[in-house]
């Protein structure tokens, strides 16, 4: 019996600000925050993805840069693949308000943490790069 397989690509954005790192709260979810992002559209590029969805969610134009990670796991019968990209004007992002956004209303919360936080940040390699000081990098990892 062969099952439905379904692939999701998401891109998200690393933005740093002041040594702190921009996370979001998805109203789907409870006890862990996430990096800013979303799902591919049919025939769109991972960087024109990251850049939608930032101005849909957050309603900011974003700078994007290097890639600095790419992730994939398998949750509730669907792979996932995703891209996180740096977003290089992290200043232009420290007074974003859901109300500023047209898709706002996706997230519950935007809000800032610095690398002493007690916050639960996914992926979890991703956290502890954040909280040890790396994840900043030139080169691209991979988490899975």
């Amino acid at each position: 019996m062969t099952q439905d397989k379904k692939i999701v690509i998401r891109s998200r954005a690393i933005i740093l600000h002041d040594g702190r790192l921009l996370v979001v709260k998805h109203q789907f979810t409870e006890g862990y925050t996430a990096l800013p992002g979303g799902h591919l559209e049919w025939g769109e590029d991972v960087k024109e993805c990251l850049r939608r969805e930032m101005v849909e969610e957050l309603g900011v134009e974003p700078e994007i840069g290097r890639l600095f990670y790419i992730s994939m796991f398998i949750k509730e019968g669907k792979q996932s693949i995703e891209f996180f990209f740096e977003v290089t004007n992290g200043d232009k992002f420290k007074d974003c308000k859901l109300v500023d956004a047209s898709h706002g209303h996706e997230l519950d919360e935007i809000y800032w943490v610095s690398q002493s936080d007690k916050i639960n940040i996914l992926p979890q390699r991703l956290e502890g790069d954040f909280r040890s000081g790396k994840m900043v990098s030139d080169e691209v990892r991979f988490i899975n």
